[in-house]
Parts: C-alpha cells; sequence; structure tokens
C-alpha cells in the first residue's frame, strides 16, 4: 500500500482523545466523555477558544480521503476502495464502508466522531462567550460540525462552554438536535455579513442560508422515526417552502451563479474563476488537495498516486458523452499532465520519467505492459489498472514536480451554488411552491445544458437524484442524498445485496458509549 496522505488510520486512540481539547493543556487534567475531550486552564476552568482554532477544525476533514469524507463516498454508489493484491487492503477498512458491514470499533466511524464532536466544543467555546461577528462565525461553524455529527451519527452530545470538566454531556436525539443547530443558523445569518468572493473561506450570510436550506430539505430524515432510519419519510409542505426561501436568498446575491466552466470551479484557479464556491477552504488556510489525485493515480501517473479508489462503472455511464462534468481535455493542465479532468478510463498518458515537462508519453504498469485503465473492478481481488479513476480537482502543474501538487492553490468546496440551484428544484418537486417562475425541469435543464447535456422532457425524483449525482459526485454528499432518497441500502456494483436499513446511521463509536452513559447505541447495532 502507497502511503496514505493525513491518514488517522495507525494513530492511537489515545492521542485522538487527548488531542482534540486545546493543546496547551496539561493531558493529564483532561477528562473524556463521549469522546469529547476538554482540556480545562490551570485554574480549572475551561480555556478560552480562538476564532482562527474554530476554522482550522475544518482542516481536518478537508485535507484528508478517509474519516467524513470516506464515511460519505465510500458507503454510496460513486467511490470503491478496491484491494490490489496486498495494496489497500487496509484491514478491511475501505470494504467496509462500501459493504456496509461496519461497527462501533471501525476506525473511520471512531475517529470521525472525534474530529467532529472536538470541532464542535471548540466552536462552543466561542459561540456562548463571545459577542458581534465573532459569535455569529463561531454559531455557523458549530452548525456546520453539528450537522455532520447528526446526519451520520444520530445524536449530537454537547458540552456547554461554562461546564466544568468533570461534567458528563448531554445528549441531543437527533430530532431535538433540529431546533438547536436551527437557532444557531437564524442567529448567524441575522448578523453576518453578505457573502464576496473573498470572504468565500469565512462563514457569510449566505452560507449559513446554504446550510440551513440544506437541514429543511433533510428535517423529514433526520426527525423520522429513530428505529426507521431508512424511511419512509414525509417531506412537509413548509419545510419545502424555508427551502426554496433560503435558495432565492442565495440566488438574490449577485456575486453568485453558475460557472459557465464547470471545471472552473475545482481547478487550481477555482478560487478567482468560479462564481459557484458559497464555501469553501482555500490554500492560504493550510489545506491541500493532493489526495483527490493521489487517491486514484497510479504510482507512474504525475505526480506519483496511491493507486487507489475508484468510481463505479455503473455511476460512470449514467452520463452523456457530451456532458462536461464527464470531463476531457483541460486547457493549461492535459497538455502538461497527459491525464485529462474528471474520469480516467483506457490508455494512461503521462510526462515521460513522472517530471511534468517532459514529452507526454503512454505510460506502461509496473510490469512494462500499457497502463489501461478499464471499467471493471473488483472490491477483493483487482489488478493495478483496474477501475476507472476520478480527477475532481485538477493540480496545478507548476507544482507537481515541486511538491507533488501539495502546493496547488486548489479550494475544497463545502457549498457550491449548483448545489443550492438543485436544492431549491428538489423542494418543489417535494410539495413547495414555485418561484420566479422556475419549475424543477427548468431549473435542472438550465443546469445541464450549461454542462453540455441534452434537456429532459420530464423529472421525478430518481431522476433528480441520478443529476445530483452528475453535478456534484465526489463533493462529500452522495451518501446523505441517497438516503434522504429512498434508496441508500439498495444493491450496487460489487454489493449485490441490499444492506440492512439501520445502516443509514452509523453507529456511535464503542468507547464513546462507555465512556458517556448518556450516550444510547443506535438502532440496529
Amino acid at each position: 500500500m502507497k502511503t496514505i496522505k493525513n491518514n488517522h488510520l495507525f494513530i492511537p486512540l489515545v492521542v485522538l482523545f487527548t488531542t482534540i481539547g486545546m493543546a496547551s493543556c496539561s493531558k493529564l487534567n483532561e477528562t473524556v466523555y463521549g469522546s469529547v475531550s476538554i482540556a480545562p486552564a490551570s485554574n480549572g476552568t475551561q480555556a478560552p477558544g480562538s476564532l482562527a482554532g474554530a476554522y482550522n477544525q475544518l482542516n481536518s476533514i478537508a485535507t484528508n480521503q478517509g474519516d467524513w469524507y470516506a464515511m460519505e463516498e465510500h458507503s454510496s454508489d460513486e467511490l470503491l476502495g478496491p484491494t490490489r493484491g496486498t495494496d489497500w487492503d487496509d484491514f478491511g477498512t475501505w470494504r467496509r464502508l462500501h459493504l456496509h458491514t461496519w461497527d462501533g470499533t471501525h476506525n473511520q466511524v471512531v475517529d470521525t466522531w472525534n474530529v467532529l464532536n472536538g470541532a464542535v466544543f471548540q466552536a462552543t467555546l466561542l459561540a456562548e462567550t463571545a459577542s458581534g461577528q465573532t459569535k455569529a462565525e463561531a454559531q455557523f461553524l458549530r452548525a456546520f460540525f453539528a450537522t455532520l455529527v447528526v446526519d451520520l451519527y444520530g445524536q449530537l452530545p454537547y458540552r456547554a462552554a461554562a461546564d466544568g470538566p468533570d461534567v458528563i454531556p448531554k445528549v441531543y436525539t437527533r430530532a431535538n438536535a433540529i431546533p438547536f443547530i436551527l437557532a444557531d443558523l437564524d442567529a448567524a445569518i441575522a448578523a453576518l455579513p453578505s457573502y464576496t468572493q473573498g470572504t468565500r473561506d469565512k462563514a457569510t450570510k449566505e452560507a449559513a442560508e446554504f446550510l440551513e436550506a440544506r437541514i429543511y430539505l433533510n428535517k423529514a430524515v433526520y426527525t423520522n422515526d429513530p428505529t426507521h432510519p431508512a424511511g419512509p419519510f414525509t417531506f412537509n409542505s413548509a419545510d419545502m417552502n424555508k427551502v426554496i426561501s433560503l435558495c432565492d436568498a442565495i440566488a438574490s446575491n449577485p456575486a453568485l451563479k453558475l460557472s459557465p466552466n464547470y471545471w472552473d470551479n475545482f481547478s487550481w484557479l477555482n478560487g478567482t474563476n468560479s462564481s459557484e464556491l458559497i464555501f469553501s477552504r482555500t490554500h492560504n488556510d493550510g489545506i491541500n488537495v493532493q489526495w483527490q489525485s493521489c487517491m486514484a493515480f497510479h504510482y507512474n501517473q504525475a505526480p506519483s498516486g496511491w493507486n487507489g479508489f475508484t468510481t463505479l462503472q455503473e455511476f460512470y455511464n449514467s452520463f452523456e458523452p457530451t456532458d462536461t462534468r464527464l470531463g476531457g481535455p483541460l486547457s493549461g493542465y492535459t497538455n502538461l499532465m497527459g491525464s485529462n479532468a474528471g474520469f480516467l478510463v483506457g490508455q494512461v498518458k503521462g510526462p515521460q520519467g513522472g517530471t511534468v515537462g517532459n514529452p507526454i508519453v503512454n505510460l506502461k504498469d509496473r510490469s512494462g505492459n500499457p497502463l489501461i485503465f478499464t471499467p471493471d473492478v473488483s472490491l477483493f481481488f483487482s489488478t493495478e489498472a483496474k477501475g476507472i479513476r476520478v480527477v475532481k480537482y485538477p493540480l496545478d502543474p507548476s507544482t507537481v514536480n515541486a511538491s507533488g501538487g501539495g502546493a496547488s492553490g486548489n479550494d475544497f468546496v463545502f457549498f457550491r451554488f449548483a448545489d443550492a440551484r438543485l436544492m431549491k428544484a428538489e423542494a418543489i418537486l417535494r410539495g413547495g411552491t414555485a418561484t420566479g417562475g422556475e419549475t424543477p425541469l427548468s431549473i435542472v435543464n438550465g443546469i445541464r445544458t450549461l454542462r453540455g447535456a441534452s434537456t429532459l422532457a420530464s423529472l421525478d425524483l430518481p431522476t433528480l437524484l441520478a443529476e445530483r449525482g452528475r453535478e456534484l459526485y465526489y463533493e462529500a454528499i452522495r451518501r446523505t442524498d441517497m438516503i434522504r432518497f429512498g434508496v441508500f441500502n439498495a444493491p450496487v456494483d460489487q454489493r449485490p445485496v441490499a444492506s440492512d436499513p439501520s445502516r443509514c446511521v452509523y453507529p456511535i463509536p464503542t468507547i464513546a458509549t462507555s465512556s458517556n452513559p448518556n450516550l444510547k447505541q443506535n438502532y440496529g447495532y
């Protein structure tokens, strides 16, 4: 197996538990309940937080092909982690996500729980003690991290900023967490400044409106009977109207519109060229997206990758050949790297010797045979060339020789305007009242036309889910979408049997339930 950048696989749990709190504090005084780590200051009170520290919690989920990203994508119909001989076995961590056979000891389940709950608390320190815009930004960040916890795990541990280190965190049920999160967002929307391209990496009114729209769209899922996490769900028209209103508010900002060039949203110039990035993390914030390419690239490509993850053939086949989201040559990239943007299948090309600037040649595998990526792939037994690879974030070629692309300037995208447009379409389709003369079909066709795809004659929910996949693939939202549309447990390639409905919520880590008596294991585990 190739080295995995920023991987948490082999970090001892005790280290995770003792580093989520403030790093400057003594580990000996640290108390952990439900994996929410709290480090008191020397006088026994909680050390104050910082806004920069709260924002930096985003780096834990924007620079890693595992954890939150893996739990959203590997469990879906978009991403697969095949084993290639002894490469990428990783004790079955990726297979278990794809097969829906995880439990409360799974490393990704445990690590993500620790990271996200630690982030919630770091934001809480300011959300409950600061004032003005600082408070509003912290409220948005707390809502963001809390939403991820609720979405993945169905419960939210909560410790107030004023609580002492020995206080066992209370636990919100999924349904009770939603009003708590929405209160944060309502306060943030009222106090935050409007979005500008220069503040795309900060909490803004539009970022908070986007997150609130996403919560209302999924509210039927989050408030459903916890013994029926796969539904059926009843979508309230008032909730759908709220989604529409929020999406309209976002669209009223003239700085936001659909980017005519899809790849402007993801290339190394996306921070300046895209008109869609509502909330992102920038390279200047201390992140890089090298992992997005390396997790798929073969060892002999530039940069030298880990030859790991692939997409599923059925998902690839859902695109029309003219759809620019499928990918193709990208000016300033393909001519130097050999690779297209988007999906890679067939003969692989790259700079001779792996050095950008050399002539582009047909690459070979480790045995000297032509390197040809094939659509067929096996979860358990794949050769080095099997599987369609994906380049979602094309790296700056000028950074590859020196840093392997680590210095590439791509933003990592959390919220994008096209998603807001698709949320409005879905809300209307689910019973909301149309506004502005728009219909779900007109919204979707407006996006498809811009992407080079044919217009649709009609639109139903399954077609809309497929369109969300084509527009938002590899953006860590697919699992959530599939659950809302009622198909998360359905068979997919390499998982021929439907999974148990309980898999629509991840288990609470076993070590967390043993340390916090207020946590109760989720139904079915």
